[in-house]
């Protein structure tokens, strides 16, 4: 069940009606009825992983409360990694057990020894990197006595499983959400409209811009031998504001909507293309994931405590993991090296936070740097973005090696028998919207909301039926 689908247009207003008119006389009830539309919610992508969740909720739960009351430090180290092993062990199984396999044959049949992988059949189950976080993120918590543990299983299943969250994020963290969930939520109109608002906003950037550019981003990448250099630059860049679109449109409707519900989740994109260098972009981007490591990995590793040789260690190992967080594929690991790589110099000459404020553009010379700072960040992360989307290594290499050398810039058709340059004026237009709201959490809310708010839905109509590709790109990590 999509978001952006006629099923989950039927399912949300069911949920409100039955949260706020029917089951609305406590907490327990909110609680309940949000519980049993997150497992159907769920039970629609694949029945059969409802269970991997349920027990993954349950062990962490159990767990948890096993810490906090273990008398011994051997005790709680025990229930401690008893939890990790089991939840990262799942992890591994289902998402990176092929990959080690495939890789470790593909090693000894480097060195004249034949081996056949023994791969398993299986799908990935959908969030499971977003809810194995949530739970370590918890228990880990606990394990360090910056939190109590939850004794409610309904309250914290709530924080695990929470619909708008559960397939693709943002990851939450147990001080934020479950204070939330453990107190009766009222009604808020004027909350409610905001996230309407958000949503509307989100399936802007998942209809409007991601879809549409995914239309051509695929039809680029797929044919990128037969592509010349501008087709090939284009594609880049179509599919920077297709994963863009894609999954800050995500996140904008699983805010908007969990606010029709009176809770508020966190931030998880704040108009990351406006950034002056990868250190600013790494602070918008992804900011649920980019934070969760950096509090449960950097800084338990050393941070920036040790000498330049452990920063650099550490900065390395974080963009490494991250990228391997994002998929099993050896493409997503050299788009983690490449980002440690850009982040090196900043690391370096100690500006990785030198621009902690939103940018902002005024008539003088200093702008011209500003702008070049944000045009020269935006170019190497759609140089990056090649490796995650590339099939292969390889493919990525060749597609740079194509867009430098055949240096062509003749109108090219695609297979659909359109030009690919019309989309880059939904695409100025789009960018105009953000850096002028670039101060708001979304364009449509303030003056003139509810004429924003038709042109957002006249778009939506409009491009809705324009590309066949509805699918978010996050939901297979």
């Amino acid at each position: 069940m999509f978001f952006n689908s006629l099923s989950f247009a039927i399912f949300l207003p069911i949920v409100f009606i039955l949260y706020w008119f029917v089951f609305n006389k406590n907490k327990s009830t909110q609680n309940s009825i949000l519980i049993i539309a997150s497992y159907y919610f769920y039970s629609c992508w694949d029945w059969r992983f409802l269970f991997l969740l349920v027990f993954s909720t349950f062990l962490v739960y159990y767990t948890g409360i096993q810490i906090e009351k273990a008398k011994k430090e051997s005790v709680r180290k025990f229930w401690f990694w008893l939890t990790i092993t089991i939840n990262l062990g799942l992890l591994g199984v289902f998402k990176y057990y092929n990959f080690f396999s495939t890789s470790f044959s593909d090693f000894m049949n480097g060195f004249g020894l034949q081996t056949s992988p023994i791969l398993l059949n299986v799908l990935l189950p959908v969030g499971i990197s977003f809810y194995t976080f949530h739970g370590l993120s918890y228990v880990i918590d606990i394990y360090l006595k910056r939190i109590k543990a939850e004794y409610n299983f309904v309250d914290y299943s709530l924080f695990v499983s929470y619909f708008p969250l559960l397939v693709a994020g943002p990851i939450e963290r147990a001080t934020h959400l479950l204070p939330q969930v453990k107190v009766k939520r009222d009604f808020d109109f004027q909350k409610a409209k905001e996230g309407v608002f958000q949503f509307i906003w989100g399936l802007v950037k998942k209809v409007v811009i991601a879809d549409t550019c995914a239309t051509y981003a695929n039809a680029i990448f797929d044919n990128h031998e037969s592509m010349n250099s501008l087709s090939l630059v284009l594609g880049a860049v179509y599919f920077a504001f297709q994963i863009y679109g894609d999954f800050s449109g995500y996140s904008d409707m699983a805010l908007g909507m969990s606010k029709l519900f009176g809770i508020d989740l966190l931030r998880n994109f704040n108009y990351p293309y406006f950034s002056r260098d990868i250190a600013e972009f790494w602070r918008r981007w992804h900011i649920s994931l980019s934070s969760w490591f950096r509090d449960y990995l950097y800084i338990p590793l050393g941070g920036s405590s040790g000498g330049m040789a452990m920063k650099i260690r550490n900065t390395f190992i974080i963009f490494l993991v991250s990228g391997f967080w994002h998929g099993a594929n050896w493409t997503f690991i050299a788009w983690g090296f490449i980002n440690a790589l850009y982040f090196l110099p900043l690391l370096v000459l100690k500006t990785n936070r030198s621009n902690m404020e939103m940018v902002s553009l005024r008539w003088n010379l200093n702008s011209v740097r500003v702008f070049f700072n944000i045009l020269s960040t935006f170019a190497l992360t759609c140089l990056a973005w090649i490796f995650f989307r590339a099939k292969s290594i390889g493919d990525a290499f060749d597609y740079i090696k194509r867009m430098f050398s055949n240096l062509s810039f003749d109108a090219q058709y695609l297979e659909n028998e359109r030009y690919n340059y019309e989309l880059l004026l939904i695409i100025f237009a789009f960018v105009a919207v953000e850096w002028n709201f670039k101060n708001q959490v979304e364009p449509i809310s303030g003056k003139n909301s509810w004429l924003k708010l038709s042109f957002c839905l006249i778009a939506i109509v409009a491009l809705g039926t324009f590309s066949d590709y509805k699918e978010f790109i996050y939901f297979q990590f």
